[in-house]
């Protein structure tokens, strides 16, 4: 079978030497026993990062070729999948927890700075799919967030490099075994951030089937569900945020709003919810204003 390649071509948000930290801990990472993730592709001249030329007047991006990950997206989300997903994420905390870093290694972090950054990017286009009203929400949301992350300890039981966007779309099964791919935003932050953003697309059941596979690997704290469900609201305003700007994704925010609001309303009123049903809320979330 011929080997396959992927070629990246990066935007400006990272830098050379972030590139560099994704791919020296990818390079550590397949050393891990249980572990299948991408892995990138030297150059003749040993480089893996490389700056390409283009038409005069357009920045040269850099890029980078990654061996091809071998598998396929999940048609179905079984139960068994879903333990074997969340048991590999725990496999990957402990992976990356154990890696001696190389010197200069650099890679963003997620926590109380980036959260408040993204929020400033909510606020110049939350009008297209929030009222005043549901926005006055998502403010109290992300004070509340900000205020719980602000005094939680950063020790490396419970924080260290995330994949920090592991969700169905970035795992690949190669035969039953779940195989991470797309690092792109892998960086420092709390290891239930990482779980939280896995759980946002799963039922209240197919959560702790996650759980129960990541404990089979790695045990929780005690009081894990609390600051889940703050990490699982941030990464779903963040979320948002992401798609806010593009006004393709407009339609699609406004009909997300019934269960968003519902999940902020538990948050808000601290009625734990990780693993209930929640019923989507009936509230105006129309834009409150005249698009630019």
């Amino acid at each position: 079978m011929k080997q396959r390649y992927l070629l990246r071509i990066h935007s400006d948000r990272c830098g050379k030497e972030e590139i560099c930290s994704e791919l020296a801990l990818l390079q550590a990472l397949t050393q891990s026993e249980g572990l299948i993730v991408p892995e990138g592709v030297a150059s003749k001249d040993g480089s893996y990062v490389m700056a390409i030329d283009t038409e005069a007047g357009y920045r040269r991006p850099y890029v980078t070729l990654m061996r091809w990950v071998a598998g396929e997206h999940a048609s179905e989300m079984t139960d068994n999948r879903i333990y074997r997903m969340g048991a590999m994420m725990g496999r990957l905390h402990e992976s990356a927890a154990r890696i001696t870093l190389p010197p200069g290694f650099t890679r963003p972090g997620w926590g109380v700075d980036s959260f408040t950054g993204e929020m400033k990017k909510l606020e110049r286009y939350y009008y297209r799919f929030l009222s005043e009203q549901a926005w006055s929400i998502y403010q109290a949301a992300a004070e509340k967030i900000i205020s719980h992350i602000s005094v939680m300890e950063k020790n490396e039981d419970i924080y260290g490099l995330i994949h920090a966007d592991l969700h169905s779309g970035n795992i690949v099964f190669n035969g039953n075994e779940p195989c991470p791919i797309d690092f792109g935003r892998c960086g420092y932050g709390y290891y239930l951030y990482d779980m939280a953003g896995a759980l946002l697309e799963l039922g209240p059941k197919q959560r702790e089937h996650f759980i129960e596979g990541y404990e089979s690997v790695r045990k929780l704290p005690l009081d894990y569900v609390r600051d889940v469900e703050c990490f699982f609201v941030m990464f779903m305003i963040e979320n948002g945020c992401h798609h806010a700007s593009n006004p393709e994704e407009t339609i699609n925010l406004i009909s997300e709003q019934p269960f968003a609001l519902a999940y902020l309303r538990e948050f808000l009123q601290q009625s734990s919810f990780l693993f209930r049903r929640i019923e989507p809320v009936s509230m105006d979330c129309s834009a409150a204003a005249t698009p630019e």
